[in-house]
């Protein structure tokens, strides 16, 4: 019989200090680490940027954005400087962790100094008063650049971008949609998004698709109906999807948010396909990744973030109803999502797993459907309402919480949003993935 031994835990030198550090850890919690290997094996600044792109950093942004003042203290001195498109941007650190690319940025800008980055970073998570701020020296600003190509990227429309790490609600003109998208997706700032309420991810599309139309169509003068869009974009010739001809190329970033992995019904995703507007390789990947989830249960590999990447449904709650209800149903798992009404500002959200022979579940849920016959499904979820009370938004969650669902009384109820509120009306999302299980 082999011996058996516990896997060793080599150790590995780290820059001209000698620090050290076990090989598999991850470069989160030793960024001065990081600077000294860089230092010491003459790593390049590109190739750095890999290696701190590889930093769990959703995981930072969570912390350091859930542990600092939301807003700037009035009167508070910038100290970050971003460098962009020819202008000097002057920013505060809690709300530049809205942004991956900028805190990817602003910890490569603290690795280059002499100065611990993992001190200056807990000093932030210390989330110090603004008398302490007062008495101190001031402050070192932190300079970080920023070059983008993209022609749809305005100074206008960059600088709208940058106003909404500090506001929750989006201002943004109609001129400047697809600047301000083209520049949330540069800078990694998914919140912009959130505030895009979706009955579900077809219908997000659906409505980008009329959006599309209507910028190409400037005369007319009503909303056409859905099969007469599918005909415009399909009369172009065959040989170039839309969205990689001269003309569509200016509309990308509007298309590169959308979720398009949570279309899952069959005649959506045929739209998807014949319509000749995505290139084939958004087509292919699409489709490979659910054939793969299929193929393994319903496991979502290809999803990692709820915040990004979650399929969303919603409802759309008035006064006019005391219950509100839709049966949806994903990889041949289906769920009820629930609101309920009690008095007159009291609201209860769920989502509730179905049996696939429940009697209640519609026709047009079950057709052309899988069905899985697992007992238990693994879901990782998170339910959010906002309402408008007096001209502003109020907002509302579960916070992401992960669950087993299963098809008995006691097991198949999620976590329940209470809410009190006399907005009116009110946008519900349930978003929700299912992790690898």
């Amino acid at each position: 019989m082999l011996n058996q031994h516990p896997p060793r835990l080599d150790r590995k030198i780290c820059g001209r200090n000698d620090r050290w550090r076990f090989p598999r850890e991850s470069y989160l919690e030793d960024l001065l680490g990081l600077a000294q290997l860089s230092r010491a094996t003459g790593l390049d600044n590109e190739n750095e940027m890999k290696i701190i792109d590889r930093l769990h950093i959703p995981q930072l942004q969570k912390i350091l954005t859930g542990s600092i003042p939301k807003k700037p203290t009035q009167g508070l001195v910038a100290d970050v400087i971003l460098d962009c498109m020819g202008f000097k941007w002057e920013l505060h650190q809690p709300q530049l962790f809205n942004s991956a690319t900028l805190t990817k940025l602003y910890i490569f800008a603290l690795s280059q100094k002499d100065t611990d980055p993992l001190k200056e970073l807990e000093k932030l998570l210390r989330a110090e008063s603004p008398r302490k701020f007062k008495k101190k020296a001031p402050v070192k600003k932190i300079n970080i650049s920023l070059k983008i190509n993209d022609p749809l990227v305005t100074k206008t429309a960059f600088a709208t971008a940058l106003k909404n790490l500090y506001c929750k609600e989006a201002e943004v003109h109609k001129d400047d949609v697809l600047g301000v998208l083209a520049s949330a997706h540069i800078l990694q700032f998914p919140s912009l998004f959130k505030k895009l309420f979706t009955f579900s991810e077809f219908d997000l599309l659906k409505t980008t698709l009329y959006w599309v139309y209507l910028q190409l169509n400037l005369k007319v003068q009503t909303i056409p109906i859905y099969e007469t869009v599918l005909e415009f974009f399909n009369s172009f010739p065959k040989k170039c999807p839309f969205l990689e001809r001269e003309l569509g190329q200016k509309f990308l970033p509007a298309f590169l948010p959308l979720r398009l992995h949570g279309i899952t019904k069959a005649k959506d995703l045929e739209d998807i396909k014949h319509i000749n507007f995505f290139p084939e390789t958004w087509l292919v990947r699409i489709l490979a990744n659910h054939y793969h989830a299929l193929e393994s249960g319903g496991d979502m590999f290809h999803v990692k973030d709820l915040s990004t990447q979650g399929i969303r449904f919603g409802l759309l709650i008035n006064q006019e109803n005391k219950i509100y209800s839709e049966m949806i149903g994903v990889y041949g798992f289906f769920f009820e999502i629930k609101g309920v009404k009690h008095g007159t500002s009291s609201y209860n959200f769920y989502m509730q797993r179905l049996k696939y022979s429940d009697a209640s579940l519609p026709a047009k849920v079950c057709e052309r459907r899988p069905v899985s016959l697992r007992q238990e499904r693994l879901v990782k979820y998170e339910i959010r309402a906002q309402s408008l009370v007096n001209g502003n938004w109020q907002e509302f969650s579960t916070n992401a919480l992960t669950q087993k669902f299963g098809l008995i009384k006691s097991t198949s109820k999620s976590h329940t949003l209470k809410i009190e509120t006399e907005g009116n009306p009110i946008f519900v999302t349930f978003a929700f993935f299912f992790p690898v299980s």
